[in-house]
């Protein structure tokens, strides 16, 4: 047993290790997909479902429901120093769709096999969310108060942007995060396995921003068997096929020059950012993870035009995903209209910004001996992360971000991989794992 197994499990209730499977399986049961366009079954069971588990152990969580059915849960727990500033622990409950014929298990089952928990939103990011539940319940059964203020989000809508989410308690209801300074989340604090005498562990400190991108074209209408010089569909895809084959520039952030060279150290090897191929390469399973934060990307996701075949539309549409590093926004925009040309329209969909902070202080230092406690070979890096979280919202707050959703993880498993894909899944001992190191981490903290 763990030095870190809270007094509950020592008088026989119930451990946030004995429950945080069982709640990251209840969570996954919720089919909270977002399709971006409130079309989805939204949020509100998984918000009542969070409230009622935090309620029993004598908190007051409110739900605040932005849009019908898309509802977030806060709520604040009183530290031993209040006069501390507080640390907010925030999380999503909404999850990207899943079409449910492609995957070995159900999507919304939380089924158990091969030692994990299967299921959409398995690592992004209900899995956090059970941890921070698991927690949260374990230390206020057993009497245990954090050593400060402790608010807890559980929120809607960040795979869409956090307008309904995040957004909307920042903009609305920001007395709920009076008091406090730092803040961790999603896609930070998992392990990359180096050889048998070190793991890493990424902790994000920057994030990209995103332009997300609707581009137009206007041509000429016609008939479908003529010849016509001013097709738009013609023009669009040409733009879209150049810019979904362009190379953008090398740009090495602080962040990620801290990362490589932390890297390289341990590998006992030179990573070069310049030569893309032969880095990556080294890189294993995170390449998917850390390849985009070299540069910055723009990701063509659709296309749209025309409502029948022997008609040339006047006009054609596509949307692109697009991602630039802390500080090349501007380089990211006028490589984007230097690539797309000018018979190219581009209006933003959703825009928000890149993050980054750096990789010190006491949260850090928190961080380091939490993980290090539960994994003697364990060492915390920084890296910056290619998406991004609902730590662009609350850092308008001045609230400083990290991610840290402690897993340590199999080599094997393809961890970048189970983002929005096909068999998501999170190791049930990585889960334990977490709920071990979070408890540290608050003490610590």
């Amino acid at each position: 047993m763990s030095e870190s197994t809270s007094a509950a499990s020592t008088t026989g209730a119930v451990s946030g290790e004995d429950e945080v499977v069982d709640l990251c399986r209840d969570l996954i049961r919720f089919d909270t997909s977002n399709y971006g366009d409130h079309s989805g079954p939204g949020e509100r069971a998984a918000a009542e479902y969070v409230a009622e588990k935090l309620a029993e152990v004598g908190l007051e969580p409110q739900i605040f429901e932005s849009h019908k059915g898309r509802a977030s849960t806060v709520a604040r727990i009183e530290g031993e120093d209040p006069s501390r500033p507080a640390l907010l622990i925030h999380g999503h409950t909404d999850v990207v769709p899943a079409n449910a014929l492609d995957w070995t298990h159900h999507p919304f089952s939380g089924e158990i096999a091969d030692g994990c928990v299967w299921g959409r939103g398995a690592v992004d990011m209900k899995d956090m969310d059970a941890m921070t539940l698991a927690v949260v319940r374990d230390r206020l059964r057993s009497g245990r108060k954090p050593p400060r203020d402790i608010v807890l989000a559980f929120l809607a809508d960040e795979e869409a942007g956090g307008l309904y989410g995040a957004r909307h308690l920042v903009d609305n209801h920001p007395e709920l995060f009076e008091g406090v300074t730092e803040a961790i989340g999603e896609v930070g604090g998992f392990s990359f396995t180096v050889n048998e005498n070190l793991r890493l562990y990424l902790v994000e400190t920057a994030q990209k921003g995103m332009h997300w991108m609707r581009l137009t074209v206007d041509g000429t209408a016609g008939h479908g068997s003529m010849t016509n010089n001013d097709n738009a569909i013609t023009e669009l895809c040409e733009a879209v096929g150049r810019l979904g084959r362009h190379k953008f520039p090398v740009r090495v952030t602080k962040t990620v020059r801290s990362f490589l060279d932390e890297l390289s150290d341990a590998l006992g090897t030179t990573l070069d950012p310049e030569n893309m191929d032969e880095t990556l390469a080294k890189l294993g399973g995170i390449a998917k993870l850390i390849g985009a934060t070299l540069q910055n990307t723009a990701a063509p996701t659709m296309l749209g035009a025309g409502y029948k075949v022997n008609v040339i539309p006047g006009q054609a549409t596509a949307h692109v995903d697009g991602r630039f590093l802390p500080g090349f926004e501007e380089e990211f925009l006028a490589d984007l209209d230097r690539v797309l040309g000018p018979r190219v329209k581009r209006e933003d969909v959703h825009a928000d910004k890149a993050l980054e902070t750096t990789f010190d202080g006491a949260l850090v230092d928190a961080m380091q001996l939490a993980l290090k406690a539960e994994d003697p070979i364990a060492r915390a890096v920084p890296y910056c992360l290619s998406g991004g979280t609902d730590a662009k919202s609350f850092d308008d707050l001045g609230i400083r971000c990290f991610g840290f959703a402690p897993l340590q993880l199999p080599p094997e498993l393809d961890f970048a991989g189970m983002f929005h894909g096909v068999d998501e899944r999170v190791p049930v001992e990585g889960l334990k794992f977490g709920v071990r190191v979070l408890d540290r981490f608050i003490d610590a903290c």
